[in-house]
């Protein structure tokens, strides 16, 4: 009987080395619970990345995009624009607040949200008197949206922008850093992300006031009085010192990272690029992705076999893969939420394919994935 081979995840976390002398230095201050020096620190390391003043360190991505939604005072049912190919959380935080999110389709040159699209959603909420109350960009698998025309359409119709980069720290927009854009941008440092603090986030503006406002309400909204006094309703979403230590030996080797997913990609570009049907996410002229993920496109008229069929062919080989975001406007939980477009970002779903791209990844790891996607075209 032969031995199961070694799994190959999609995007495990990887420690750099010096997180664990980090949470050492926690541990020997005895500041375990949330808040503390890591935390201050990490917050400040994060400014100095994105080149944004003000941060403030959270449990997830997901506590950033509510509290964004909270600072923005979005009212129940007020509709709030979203990009509709992204994971669920960029969504779900929209109805925390009980507003509504309707969604906008992504374009073919970078996957992320469509500035036509969305200027002619802008442009007909305008007609009726019923501007939304956001607009939420993702950056889509490490790539960062054409902020140079959402921010101007934003503007036009002063309309608030939230970036959500919670896939896409270290990456590049016309010169600038990803989280250096909108009124506010999320990160996230989920297991799965380019850098990690096994569970985080960070909310991040260049608004000091936003983030003043941010920070009381993620930390139970507590007014300064010796007792415990509340007049507002509060949340417990500031990140622990322990975990803001490993998030700070993270930051160091975030380009690290980014080089090496960047060589992941372009392997599989070379060792796949004389197979039909294959297309490979574009890469925008404006800017430099992290190369979070890689992620392809598989014609099964031309290829000979769909998408489905190549990821089941590699988790039979113990290769973990995944189809690429279910768009929002077709998950059962946004039923009856109005979308622009859609077709693109259904093509997408339809076809894509998210290859491991870890930055562990061995070349004899990148051999594995490769040799079995060959194995499964049946062109010709």
């Amino acid at each position: 009987m032969s031995l199961k081979k070694e799994r190959i995840y999609l995007s495990p976390p990887h420690m750099g080395g010096v997180e664990l002398k980090l949470v050492q230095e926690a541990f020997a201050s005895n500041w375990i619970a949330p808040l503390g020096p890591m935390v201050d620190a990490f917050e400040k390391e994060m400014c100095e990345y994105v080149c944004v003043p003000h941060a403030t360190a959270l449990s997830s991505g997901t506590a950033a995009l509510h509290l964004a939604m909270l600072l923005l005072d979005i009212k129940a049912e007020v509709e709030v624009l979203c990009s509709t190919l992204t994971f669920s959380a960029s969504a779900n935080a929209i109805t925390y607040v009980g507003a509504r999110p309707a969604f906008i389709d992504c374009d073919r040159k970078t996957w992320n949200m469509d500035p036509e699209l969305l200027e002619e959603e802008l442009a007909a909420c305008a007609a009726i008197g019923r501007n939304p109350g956001a607009v939420i960009v993702v950056d889509l698998y490490g790539q960062c949206a054409d902020y140079r025309r959402i921010e101007e359409i934003c503007r036009k119709y002063e309309v608030p922008l939230i970036e959500d980069s919670a896939e896409a720290l270290g990456a590049t927009c016309n010169g600038k850093k990803a989280g250096a854009f909108g009124k506010m941008a999320v990160f996230s440092f989920n297991g799965n992300k380019i850098i990690t603090t096994s569970g985080g986030g960070m909310l991040i503006s260049s608004d000091g006031e936003m983030i003043r406002k941010a920070r009381f309400l993620a930390t139970q909204a507590r007014d300064p009085a010796p007792h415990y006094e509340h007049s507002h309703i509060g949340y417990n979403y500031r990140m622990s010192n322990i975990l803001a230590a490993i998030g700070r030996g993270q930051l160091k080797v975030l380009d690290e990272r980014v080089a090496t997913r960047r060589r992941n990609c372009e392997y599989y570009k070379v060792a796949l690029s004389e197979l039909p049907g294959i297309e490979f996410m574009p890469i925008a002229s404006y800017g430099s992705p992290n190369y979070w993920l890689t992620v392809i496109l598989i014609s099964p008229e031309r290829f000979g076999m769909d998408r489905e069929v190549v990821r089941l062919a590699l988790e039979a080989e113990n290769i973990e893969s995944r189809p690429i975001w279910k768009p929002m406007h077709l998950q059962p939980v946004f039923r009856g939420c109005r979308a622009r477009g859609g077709s693109v970002c259904e093509d997408l779903f339809k076809r894509g394919l998210c290859l491991p791209s870890g930055s562990q990844m061995t070349y004899n790891d990148l051999e594995r994935v490769v040799g079995i996607i060959k194995s499964s075209c049946k062109a010709g």
